[in-house]
């Protein structure tokens, strides 16, 4: 029996996708982690702006250009307020998570040399691994690998060991995409502090289950992606702090993040625009303040309390699956499940789960090193949301059941 304060019926009207079939099946979307789906009130968002005032921003004395720019900048406060940044200019919008991470890998440059150490943890995206080796490339700074167990946890006594004056940078996720594990990212930073080393937290996973607290947490930056937040594709936020923030150099050049420019110099202009050139996604960052809005309006603790539920209802009826294994057995994650069936390849399984019109993800899940380290291909990949139901989760049972019987 369902015991969440949340009325899921009534939350899945907000989701018109939900509603619609795939291969002549009712959709169960288990595919989350990848990129949520988008509520009514984020859509209509979405085509207010284009129908009425879709212009561009910071640069026009018109109405329409005024509107647009206290939208976008509304956006930015309510996205301040939701993690509790100390200003708004300490939020930048970015393209995503990628992108902000890059954003912060650029700067860096500036800082390192030769013998300088980056620590990363073994459970990383592809996102927040490749832009690392890229700036050790160009520094002459080591990266290094922080482990994990076998039940998909972060090692914070070898962590600790590892910590030196050499240490310049910490970057880990909050929750890993592949696993579902949420690492003990106060600790990670406090230790990282000790010895003055800086921190970036990947927290595009952990965004859509858990609400942060950005000055209890003393992060230097935070990155988060709309679209897994129930907000639109191609805009996240970058969180910096101001001290860092006005440290490192632009990413890029161009209009808006110039104070002055002549051919002879350049100067820049204040955050957070020194970091936000040219158009930007305007529509976007005016929908990620909607979906904030969204998120908040359900409550994060009501959110956490059913997602809690759906994963151990979920985990216990995969389990009753022979030869059925989970990867990701923390005591401490969200709401996603990596599994295997004993000889039957992860691609096969999820190709028949389409077929019966059920969306899993397949594969490293862009993060290969977590598939090398238990010496496997990949894994089937169920991520659940609020708007997931336990029949959903029976139908998933089924499937994997059924494509079991098929390809065993």
């Amino acid at each position: 029996m369902i015991t969440t304060n949340l009325d899921i019926e009534t939350i899945r009207e907000d989701f018109p996708i939900l509603k619609r079939k795939v291969n002549g099946y009712p959709l169960v979307y288990l595919d989350n982690a990848a990129t949520s789906q988008t509520p009514k009130q984020v859509i209509n968002t979405i085509v207010d702006y284009y129908s009425r005032y879709n212009a561009n921003i910071h640069r026009g004395v018109h109405s329409l250009s005024q509107e647009a720019t206290d939208a976008y900048e509304n956006a930015r406060r309510k996205i301040q307020n939701h993690i509790n940044a100390a200003q708004p200019y300490e939020i930048i919008f970015t393209s995503g998570t990628t992108d902000s991470i890059n954003l912060v890998a650029n700067g860096f440059t500036s800082f390192l040399k030769k013998g300088d150490e980056i620590l990363v943890s073994a459970m990383e995206h592809h996102s927040n691994i490749v832009p690392w080796q890229m700036l050790c490339e160009r520094t002459g700074a080591i990266l290094k690998v922080i482990p994990m167990n076998h039940e998909g946890e972060f090692l914070i006594e070898d962590y600790a060991k590892m910590l030196s004056k050499n240490t310049k940078l910490v970057v880990c996720n909050h929750v890993s995409n592949a696993l579902g594990t949420i690492n003990p990212i106060e600790q990670i930073i406090a230790l990282a502090h000790e010895v003055n080393a800086a921190v970036l937290i990947d927290g595009a996973q952990a965004a859509p289950h858990i609400k942060i607290d950005i000055q209890e947490l003393n992060v230097d930056f935070y990155t988060v992606s709309a679209h897994k937040i129930c907000g639109p594709t191609g805009v996240g936020i970058l969180y910096g702090k101001e001290e860092w923030m006005t440290k490192l150099p632009p990413y890029q050049g161009g209009g808006e993040m110039i104070a002055e420019v002549t051919f002879e110099k350049t100067t820049y202009a204040d955050l957070p625009h020194k970091f936000e050139a040219g158009t930007p996604n305007i529509c976007g960052g005016i929908a990620f303040g909607a979906a904030i809005d969204y998120m908040n309006s359900l409550g994060y603790d009501a959110i956490a309390s059913y997602e809690k539920e759906l994963l151990e209802y979920a985990t216990e009826r995969l389990l009753s699956i022979t030869g059925l294994k989970i990867y990701g057995t923390s005591q401490h994650k969200t709401s996603v499940i990596s599994f295997n069936v004993e000889g039957i390849h992860p691609y096969d399984i999820g190709t028949i789960l389409d077929k019966l019109g059920i969306a899993v993800r397949t594969g490293h899940h862009c993060a290969q090193p977590v598939m090398d380290y238990f010496n496997i291909p990949g894994t089937i990949r169920a991520s659940f949301s609020f708007y997931n139901t336990k029949d959903e989760v029976d139908n998933l049972v089924a499937g994997v059941e059924k494509a079991k019987k098929m390809l065993g």
